[in-house]
């Protein structure tokens, strides 16, 4: 056979060698689990572009309201110290365009890098823009352990922690961890209820360096009363988390709501909640919100 004709031959063979080795990696990769941690260091800012929008519709005693809020926001981590063990980071918001409605009432709009005047029911966002939201320390798997100067709330409404929980060890694909937590709700009588939750993670995917984690909520307390339930659903997480395994950072998040309760208030009552959430790691956060 002449060279010429040897040509493809060749090329096939480097190939097949090339995904041979790609897959061995993978097999070796999988048989050891995968380390998830992150890896920043000090002076680095990631940020990240955050979108939320929501539709709750209710009904009681005959009378239907339906309130939509859509948010989009920049904001950044500001990485102060990092070391093996853990790093420390400020919580900054840059810039946000909000529109609400609730009801039949006229639709508000802002957007922070545009308007000059601020509608009054946005004034304490308005105020937290370029501010310091707060500063947290946290170990290399995510888990807080101080925070300080929080000008806004603890409160995660379902939509996750600034960091993510990362399990102690190498997990494999399928691997299961999860965290505790408590959601605050009122009962009919006006009572405090706290309802214990896991958030369960699985690791269901590695593609190219990046761990695809499906989080789900799980409530732990039994939940009788449906003016209960109406206040823990919208609470809850759904989604998908993208985690850069090599660069040890989040790519993106998405959670998605779709929750119907029925006799929250009175047995004809009914409320239904629609809300997407999403956040994804961008370049920089200089160019103007779109809409």
């Amino acid at each position: 056979m002449s060279r010429l004709n040897m040509m493809p031959y060749l090329v096939l063979l480097t190939l097949m060698t090339v995904i041979s080795e790609d897959c061995w990696a993978e097999q070796a990769d999988q048989s050891e689990g995968y380390l998830l941690r992150y890896k920043v260091t000090a002076g680095e800012q990631l940020h990240y572009e955050v979108t939320h929008a929501a539709k709750t519709k209710t009904r009681i005693q005959g009378e239907e309201e339906i309130s939509q809020v859509h948010t989009k926001s920049q904001r950044h981590w500001n990485v102060l110290e990092s070391n093996q063990e853990s790093f420390k980071f400020q919580h900054v918001l840059d810039a946000v365009a909000m529109t609400q409605q609730q009801g039949q009432q006229a639709e508000l709009r802002w957007d922070s890098q545009k308007d000059t005047e601020t509608p009054k029911v946005f004034g304490r966002i308005a105020e937290q823009i370029g501010q310091t939201l707060s500063t947290i320390t946290a170990t290399e798997n995510g888990k807080e352990l101080e925070r300080d100067s929080d000008t806004g709330t603890k409160t995660t409404l379902g939509m996750g922690s600034l960091t993510l929980d990362l399990p102690e060890t190498p997990v494999k694909l399928g691997d299961s961890w999860s965290t505790p937590s408590e959601i605050r709700t009122r009962t009919e009588n006006g009572a405090v209820k706290l309802i214990k939750i896991r958030q369960l993670y699985t690791l269901e995917k590695v593609q190219t360096g990046v761990a695809f984690i499906r989080v789900r909520s799980q409530p732990l307390t039994p939940i009788n009363e449906e003016s209960v339930r109406a206040q823990v659903v919208q609470q809850l997480s759904n989604g998908v988390i993208r985690f850069d395994i090599d660069n040890g950072r989040m790519l993106s998040k998405q959670l998605d709501w779709d929750e119907t309760v029925i006799g929250f208030q009175g047995a004809n009552s009914l409320m239904e909640y629609r809300a997407r959430f999403s956040e994804r790691l961008v370049a920089n956060s200089s160019n103007s919100l779109k809409r």
